[in-house]
């Protein structure tokens, strides 16, 4: 037998597996064909912990993996770390073996392999770079099973057992990180769907119907298209479609379109090569690659630049990306969810915008209401954001309302819509001080700029319920006690018919319809 070739295939053995127990027992079953063995085992001298830990065992027809440390007396420790500990050692008898015999009663008590005397052993001490790892030991039963040969050859493979070990290692930590990853992420989506359906503001009134909605496209992979003014929340409702789909468990990634340089979106997108452009000094997967069996959400995709476009037709259609720099295509699986505040429409007769990539993404439109249109919801907003800021803005205890308060916030238009409103409710409990809300710059004006006046009276408030009353009674008439539809009350005022039916109640009004006269 040659050297070269003993080392060469002991090596594959050894090598060709991650699982360094696996590599183990492959090994010992092509040793049997040049020297005695029936069991190999790795044990890792741990100094701090003052002990041996008995790592790995292989047999022909098992691997086990006891990862038990046992204790060493001090005695043990100080010889098993002095020059006379032996680098490589034949055991042909532990009784009579010089070095073993003074450990015997040690091993005798922690190591297993040792309680039957009646074997022979190759210990082989495993080193790397100068430092001492453990100790390979291969075991045969009976006693004078081993020779100067047999020890020769197992030691030329050191290196061969610190390599597969330390590979192994690093295995195992990576397969550990990937799990406590994958946890992390089951946990943040969990986090996300918490916090989203938390925030849904409106579910069970202004937005029930985009609920509804939501909950039937959520259980399909068809793509959606969120439409709203800035500010409505269309990221909220795709985080919830995420989190109510079967991709849930998956990543979620989301791109802002519009924030991205136009000579970045591809590279951002759909990764790149190595090389493909300067500075780019490594391969990076694309967001549609990391979110491979996930959702993809592209708020304001309307800033995608035609090129961009394209190649996200081709996603949509084909299921495949290219990194810039490549030439294989590569099959991807993704949810896509996209969202704007602009009109594609227009868009498309201007050129901005592909009617294709329109038509695809087009497949389930979910229009977000502003919150003009659903002003039933302000006060629940008005109580979630202050909750929300309490701590941000370091109050001991939730401010009250000012009388007012609420209708002052009824009556205004909001053109940045639920942003907006959480910005004056943050703005108003930092100027509060622990008095009432009063959001009196929910115009958006600011009251430092003003000059001080008298608060307003108790009696210039009712007086003002009664100019609010008296032009809602004058509306109410013209449109003979119609509230919804067309010529109703709430087209007149332009308000919605719920937001009107809410200062109906608040005013004190009945209202119906009676051969055509109001009910006041």
């Amino acid at each position: 037998m040659n050297d070269n070739d003993f080392f060469r295939q002991a090596t594959m053995c050894l090598c060709g597996y991650l699982d360094f127990g696996q590599g183990m027992q492959k090994l010992l079953q092509y040793l049997k064909s040049y020297l005695p063995g029936d069991l190999m085992s790795l044990s890792l001298y741990e100094p701090k912990l003052g002990g041996i830990k008995e790592t790995v065992i292989a047999t022909a027809n098992e691997v086990k993996y006891p990862d038990a440390l046992w204790p060493l007396s001090p005695e043990t420790r100080t010889l098993m770390e002095g020059k006379e500990w032996p680098k490589s050692r034949i055991v042909n008898n532990p009784v009579t073996d010089p070095v073993i015999n003074n450990l015997l009663p040690s091993y005798k008590k922690i190591m297993p392999n040792f309680r039957n005397t009646d074997l022979s052993s190759l210990l082989v001490r495993l080193t790397t770079e100068g430092l001492r790892i453990g100790t390979v030991a291969l075991v045969a039963g009976g006693k004078n099973r081993f020779t100067q040969e047999h020890l020769r050859l197992f030691s030329m493979l050191n290196d061969p057992f610190a390599t597969a070990f330390s590979n192994s290692i690093k295995y195992q930590e990576i397969n550990r990180l990937k799990d406590l990853l994958a946890d992390d992420n089951r946990h943040l989506q969990r986090e996300l769907q918490r916090i989203s359906g938390d925030e849904i503001i409106g579910k069970d009134f202004g937005l029930k119907n985009v609920m509804e909605m939501l909950r039937e496209v959520s259980r399909l992979d068809s793509s959606v298209l969120i439409l709203g003014e800035t500010g409505v929340g269309k990221e909220i409702i795709a985080q919830t479609i995420h989190n109510l789909s079967d991709r849930r468990n998956s990543p979620y990634i989301k791109i802002n379109c519009g924030a991205i340089p136009p000579t970045l979106i591809d590279s951002e997108l759909f990764g790149h090569e190595k090389g493909a452009f300067t500075g780019a000094i490594a391969r990076n997967r694309g967001c549609f690659e990391r979110a491979d069996k996930g959702t993809i959400f592209l708020d304001e995709v309307a800033e995608l630049p035609l090129k961009a476009q394209v190649r996200l037709l081709r996603v949509l259609q084909e299921g495949e990306i290219t990194r810039v720099g490549g030439s294989k295509p590569i099959k991807v699986n993704n949810r896509i969810i996209a969202a704007t505040h602009q009109n594609l429409q227009n868009l498309i007769k201007e050129g901005k915008f592909r009617e294709d990539l329109w038509f695809r993404l087009n497949v389930f439109p979910i229009r977000i209401p502003p919150l003009r249109e659903r002003k039933e919801d302000i006060p629940a907003f008005v109580n979630h954001f202050i909750g929300k800021k309490l701590m941000e803005v370091r109050l001991p205890a939730p401010p009250t309302l000012d009388k007012g308060a609420i209708e002052r916030l009824m009556t205004y238009s909001w053109p940045g819509n639920v942003r907006e409103l959480e910005n004056v409710v943050e703005r108003s409990l930092i100027l509060s001080k622990g008095k009432p809300l009063t959001f009196q710059d929910v115009d958006g004006s600011n009251d430092n700029d003003k000059p001080l006046s008298p608060p307003t009276s108790i009696d210039k408030i009712l007086e003002l319920d009664k100019v609010v009353t008296k032009h809602i009674l004058q509306v109410m008439k013209l449109s003979k006690g119609k509230i919804n539809g067309q010529g109703g009350a709430a087209e007149l005022l332009s308000i919605n018919p719920g937001t009107l039916r809410y200062k109906l109640k608040k005013l004190g009004i009945s209202f119906g319809r009676l051969h055509g006269k109001l009910i006041d």
